[in-house]
């Protein structure tokens, strides 16, 4: 199979390429636009590999979209590129709803194209698999209750509110054109490559550098953690698997406010990187909270453990652990992206 991978260098997207070179036979046409967040750097372990190609090409490019579909023939994509971060969202939402849903509408039609132009066997081979999040549910009320493929809609962010488009925009594609679609939401993931501005790699790095760990309001707000490598196994699971037009909400099991996250990790670093800042959760400090913060998500994920048969392998205390282990062998991929040097060489600028 060969698939088109869009958002690939970023951090959901570069782990699903890994994981896809690794333990498939599968191969990958990687399309990115190399925005702030897409890094290169975490697919140089496979990025010799003759079943890995790399498209710079933003998604709102109709035009280059329709050569990339052209040269590489795909048999599937799953779409991944999107804007993400829910505070800068809320500093400027039009880049969230240029690409989060001008992008998935120009892609939606590039690939409806393509399909309709492909022979028997081969359309109905075909799938479009969009990848979203739990945030377009909104929030759930008191510590009870899950986020099922049922809940109804209500985003609190520019950002969940152009994703919670995208979704809908696929959905139609699907019901109007015939699209084989297939979508998965998922809870928050973690683990390596994780761009610094999340709140994991954040708190880490900072600890390390004696900074403050900034927490909104008092840290209760509860969200479902999900190691990266286990959504990307569950993501090609669901676009070789998956039922046409159906949607799979992909969870960790592993609800935990965010302050006792801060705390794992400052008792963790407190055990492998002892220091002159240590006890490292003295540098936790409380912030006013950020408008529309959403207090709880929680994902129901028994849909696609019962038809498809995925379930995480890592606990949160094993992939938190795994994560932290990371960032200390690997920081000089975290100050390379701290400095802005990876994208300066990339841009071929001092």
């Amino acid at each position: 199979m060969k698939l088109l991978i869009t958002g690939g260098a970023g951090f959901i997207g570069s782990a699903v390429i890994r994981h896809i070179i690794a333990h498939t036979a599968g191969s990958v046409v990687n399309v990115d636009k190399l925005t702030y967040a897409g890094n290169l750097e975490s697919l140089a372990e496979i990025s010799d590999n003759d079943r890995y190609v790399f498209e710079q090409v933003d998604i709102c490019d109709r035009a280059e979209l329709e050569r990339v579909f052209r040269e590489h023939r795909p048999d599937a994509v799953m779409h991944l590129a999107a804007e993400s971060h829910v505070d800068r969202s809320i500093d400027g939402p039009a880049a969230f709803i240029e690409t989060n849903i001008v992008g998935t509408y120009t892609l939606l039609e590039v690939a409806r194209a393509y399909w309709n132009g492909l022979d028997a066997e081969h359309r109905d081979a075909f799938r479009f698999h969009h990848i979203s999040t739990d945030e377009v549910y909104g929030d759930l009320e008191g510590p009870e209750g899950l986020f099922t493929e049922e809940t109804s809609y209500a985003p609190s962010s520019p950002y969940s509110a152009s994703k919670a488009s995208s979704d809908h925009l696929v959905r139609a594609w699907q019901r109007t054109y015939g699209l084989p679609t297939l979508i998965t939401n998922c809870s928050n993931n973690y683990g390596p490559y994780h761009f610094p501005e999340k709140l994991i790699p954040l708190v880490i790095l900072n600890a390390l550098e004696g900074k403050s760990l900034p927490i909104y309001g008092k840290g209760e707000q509860v969200r479902d953690w999900l190691y990266v490598e286990d959504h990307a196994r569950a993501l090609y699971q669901v676009v070789t698997k998956g039922e046409v037009g159906e949607t799979y909400n992909i969870g960790g099991h592993n609800e935990k406010q965010n302050i006792e996250v801060v705390h794992t990790i400052c008792a963790i670093l407190d055990e492998l990187a002892p220091s002159p800042h240590s006890p490292y959760a003295n540098l936790i400090t409380h912030v006013a909270d950020r408008p529309g913060h959403d207090l709880r998500y929680a994902i129901d994920a028994s849909k696609i453990e019962r038809e498809l048969g995925w379930r995480p392998e890592e606990t949160f205390e094993s992939g938190i652990r795994k994560t932290v282990q990371w960032y200390l062998a690997n920081l000089e991929w975290c100050r390379r992206v701290q400095d802005g040097s990876y994208q300066r060489e990339r841009l071929g600028t001092a």
